[in-house]
């Protein structure tokens, strides 16, 4: 049994792994990865479901290209292809991560790391003592206890987009991001995809016209079964099969393939933080203070491991307070994110930010509000688009954003200059009336639904 010690010991390689290494210069460090450098996002996250989603894009402009006048087809889909694009692209990333930080004079342990006590981590025949750590393990898919789930070859997020093969038809049980990208990808490449949700809506947690909006769209799409729960999952000779008890009653779906998107739980479990002191929350999050320290001094935890939000640009943003703090103690800096936003990257688009209708309602706050179709803005003309708007709430006294919500192409990259304006404080009248938007870009649409309050 190897003892060592540390100035600093990471763990995970995710956001972790954006640690500025002339800051520490000096130091002594390690990174204990248990699985790919890069983390979810890089290797079975953000990135890669990205490059399938604009794959995907591509595929629906084909066969919706006749409202423009081209004559094209959509014939098939080279699922090999496509996938070896991605990961010939991603996979690299990891060999090349761990030997630029070994060259940088970073200890690299790849394997599962376990606190055996404050401070202490042990993996393999290695126990390592950091002054410092900062967790940062990540996320997984959360699999719920379906009766038969554990006889049957299901699929999570980390495993669906390196299939062999498209699959020819797929359930895909959830009803949040994952189930509504996924559903996109495979949908648009070929396969036939039931969803089955237990809540009424897909994305409940959006605005409610959006929401609605957004279901009425996937209804046109896919085979959705809402208010629907999973009793019981059997093998086939085809593939599985799944009973439902659903508001109609009893009924069964039989698939080639099934994708469990039902969430996601933290890794603090697979650490035992329990044995370093670290304190958590009911779900399984570290809890930490607004600085990312948590109750044991010295230890700081970031990402998914931590926060509920489940989003990368919030782990980078925390990345950066974190490293500032290991590095500089005695001035911390805290955490300052007035607003999180968040983009589901399915057809159509959906990018969101603050407070949505229904939840100023239930706080009794004021608002005003104004929401404004794309078809209004010339270039939703060209888009040939009836079916996407944008929608804003403001605070009619400070005359400052409340929340912004869009739904349609482009709305992640849409919504930047209202996530903006929330972030820097400026009043729905500074952003409509003093800035400049390009005529005739789809922006005007952001313009104009602000003129609207």
């Amino acid at each position: 049994m190897s003892k060592l010690r540390y100035d600093l010991v990471i763990v995970g390689a995710g956001s972790g792994n954006m640690f500025p290494a002339d800051a520490f210069s000096g130091w002594r460090v390690a990174i204990v990865e248990v699985d790919r450098f890069g983390g979810t996002c890089l290797n079975r996250g953000c990135i890669p479901s990205k490059m399938l989603v604009h794959t995907a894009d591509i595929a629906q402009t084909v066969r919706h290209s006749d409202r423009f006048g081209i004559q094209a087809e959509f014939v098939k889909a080279d699922w090999p292809s496509i996938r070896n694009r991605v990961f010939g692209r991603i996979d690299p990333i990891h060999e090349s991560g761990v030997a630029y930080r070994r060259k940088r004079g970073v200890d690299v342990y790849l394997g599962e790391g376990s606190f055996i006590a404050p401070k202490t981590l042990r993996i393999g025949d290695d126990e390592l003592y950091g002054k410092q750590f900062v967790l940062s393990s990540g996320s997984r898919p959360y699999v719920p206890p379906i009766p038969g789930i554990s006889e049957v070859p299901y699929h999570t997020s980390d495993t669906i987009m390196r299939l062999d093969s498209l699959p020819k038809s797929m359930a895909i049980l959830g009803g949040g991001f994952i189930a509504a990208e996924t559903s996109h990808i495979f949908g648009s490449l070929g396969t036939s995809v039931t969803i089955i949700a237990r809540g009424e809506y897909l994305l409940p947690k959006h605005d409610t016209d959006i929401r609605k909006r957004f279901n009425e769209l996937y209804h046109q799409r896919f085979d959705l079964r809402m208010n629907s729960e999973v009793t019981k999952v059997l093998a086939t000779d085809e593939g599985i099969r799944l009973e439902l008890m659903t508001p109609e009653g009893p009924r069964s779906v039989e698939v080639e393939a099934l994708l469990i998107a039902t969430g996601r739980v933290p890794n603090s479990d697979f650490l035992n933080v329990s044995e370093s002191g670290v304190q958590v929350d009911a779900h399984g999050h570290v809890i930490t203070d607004d600085t990312f320290q948590t109750n044991v001094p010295g230890i700081w935890s970031l990402g998914d491991v931590t926060n509920h939000f489940q989003l990368k640009h919030m782990a980078n943003a925390e990345a950066r307070v974190v490293w500032h703090n290991v590095a500089h103690r005695e001035e911390p800096r805290r955490a300052t994110f007035r607003v999180v936003p968040s983009a589901v990257f399915s057809d159509p688009q959906v990018a969101s930010v603050g407070a949505t209708e229904q939840q100023l309602q239930l706080t009794g706050q004021s608002y005003i509000s104004s929401a404004q179709k794309y078809s209004s803005a010339a270039y939703g003309w060209a888009l040939e688009d009836d079916t996407s708007f944008a929608k804003v709430l403001a605070d009619p006294d400070t005359r400052k954003l409340l929340g912004a919500h869009i739904i349609g192409p482009q709305a992640s990259t849409l919504i930047q200059p209202l996530i903006q304006a929330m972030c820097l404080g400026n009043t729905v009248d500074q952003v409509s009336s003093e800035v400049l938007y390009i005529h005739p870009a789809l922006s005007e649409v952001v313009e104009q639904v602000l003129l609207g309050l």
